[in-house]
């Protein structure tokens, strides 16, 4: 498999990945809607950051480091089930706006960024599907360049999440308050969702 070809199916590798909805993509879109899609965007990179990491383990073949990971699966999903219920606890206490507020701070966007990075590391099931998805690229040669695989991991699930947040961002002015805070509702529904599936997942 040639370089090109290498990095464009790592490309989509990110971009299936990050496409899906989960709890990663509704934050990006409710803070689209409320502080602007730069705010979206540093939501969708900082789960993009750690799919690249995930991906540089299933590349580079860390089996240590994904024993480990493997090992501490219940502490990690009782964590990202914590966070997201926080998260979701958050949305519901906070206050309608009267108007399309405005732009988030950069130090939010680096706030915003770390939290989805964390949360996105949380779920050990992520590496699971970097390990099967790279072994079947190392049966055609891709893992030659493991370094371009990481680096088209990144670049497609950030294309999807740069893609998601400029999509609502532009929608933002549309909605109104009451609407905004439907949003706000129906994403701390389907977080907290997400956490009660993620916990029961333990059972």
């Amino acid at each position: 498999m040639d370089l090109l070809a290498a990095f464009a199916a790592a490309l989509l590798i990110g971009l299936s990945i990050a496409a899906p909805v989960g709890p990663i993509g509704l934050l990006t879109i409710q803070r689209s809607l409320e502080h602007g899609p730069r705010a979206g965007l540093a939501t969708g990179l900082g789960a993009a950051a750690a799919d690249a990491v995930y991906g540089a383990l299933g590349a580079y073949g860390v089996s240590g480091l994904v024993r480990v990971l493997v090992a501490a699966r219940v502490p990690l999903a009782l964590f990202g089930a914590g966070f997201l219920l926080w998260m979701a606890w958050g949305l519901v206490r906070a206050p309608a706006a009267g108007r399309v507020a405005p732009a988030a701070p950069a130090r939010n966007g680096w706030q915003y960024f770390a939290g989805t990075f964390v949360l996105t590391l949380s779920n050990p099931a992520t590496i699971v599907s970097f390990i099967a998805i790279f072994g079947a690229l190392a049966g055609r040669g891709a893992l030659a360049s493991p370094g371009l695989l990481v680096l088209g991991v990144f670049a497609g699930s950030a294309l999807w999440w740069l893609a998601l947040s400029s999509a609502v961002g532009r929608l933002r002015e549309r909605f109104d308050a009451r609407w905004r805070r439907r949003v706000d509702l129906a994403s701390a529904g389907v977080l907290a969702g997400f956490a009660l599936w993620q916990l029961a997942g333990l059972l």
